[in-house]
């Protein structure tokens, strides 16, 4: 697929990791990594953006995210069209770091063109594989870090995807017609999508949501471990703090409707969970610290 630059393929939503509920490429991360990062994120938010579209047909959603597959595989290297690929298929030589894990990523979002439904939770892990987890795989190659540390990275991953989805399940119905609720839950609580299109959660739907967030607390349970796992400090206090994050959300997700408004923290729950964080890494740093 060669644009040539004559085609605009990027179809920008304006959003940026501002917009993100959790930490994108921070101060907690070595600076010399934040430019790898942002290289990352941006290719991310690019082909997020063409999948979210919902003025794009879904065969024109696929040739684009084909594009950038073949972009930031090498398949592809001399079209400015996709210079967000090229941008973070250097970065990745460079680093030595897999290719997979963007790749991973197109095929989450030609998914996302295609894929309306979740038949079961099996059925949304699996997509959440492809969506979520790559970018924590990225994030440990990235610093170098052991791939023993996929598990609890996928899992903390894979958690704050699903959360995402609950955040914003009335507006990808309304918008998109896309639903991430496994429909045999939702078939169990005798409810259905059109659920969605409220202004209010019924009883029925509410117990689909918590459901979720029960799955979701076994994920941040297993992603427990991740920070334990990770040998640079800063990058374990990162992880830390977004299973704290991730943990108070999903409290706010249980006592608040995500139909009648936005669920999202405040900058002094931000900072908590920061903190929260930060003294659960250094805490278990000097309990393995050997005596003198």
């Amino acid at each position: 697929m060669a644009m040539n630059g004559t085609v605009a393929i990027e179809t920008p939503s304006g959003k940026g990791a501002k917009d993100e509920n959790f930490p994108v490429g921070s101060w907690l991360l070595p600076g010399r990594l934040r430019p790898h990062i942002k290289a990352f994120y941006a290719y991310a938010r690019a082909i997020d953006d063409i999948a979210d579209n919902p003025d794009l047909e879904p065969g024109d959603k696929v040739e684009r995210l084909e594009g950038f597959a073949a972009a930031v595989s090498g398949r592809l290297t001399d079209d400015p069209a996709f210079r967000k690929a090229h941008d973070i298929r250097r970065s990745l030589s460079a680093m030595q770091v897999t290719h997979q894990h963007c790749v991973d990523l197109t095929h989450a979002f030609r998914q996302d063109a295609t894929k309306l439904r979740y038949h079961d939770w099996a059925d949304l892990m699996g997509y959440c594989n492809l969506s979520a987890a790559p970018v924590g795989r990225y994030l440990i190659d990235l610093h170098g870090e052991s791939r023993s540390a996929y598990p609890t990275s996928d899992a903390l991953c894979n958690a704050l995807q699903v959360i995402n989805h609950l955040q914003d399940c009335g507006d990808d119905y309304r918008n998109l017609d896309r639903v991430y609720l496994p429909r045999d839950w939702m078939s169990e609580a005798g409810t259905d999508v059109d659920a969605l299109g409220g202004n209010r959660s019924t009883a029925a739907l509410r117990q689909v949501l918590d459901r979720c967030l029960d799955a979701t607390d076994h994920l941040l349970d297993a992603a427990d471990g991740l920070p334990a796992k990770l040998r640079n400090i800063r990058f374990a206090v990162e992880a830390a703090t977004i299973v704290a994050i991730a943990r108070k959300l999903g409290v706010e997700l249980r006592r608040r409707d995500p139909l009648a408004e936005r669920v999202v923290l405040t900058k002094t729950q931000y900072a908590a969970c920061f903190a929260r964080g930060l003294c659960q890494v250094l805490s278990a740093r000097t309990c393995r610290r050997p005596a003198p």
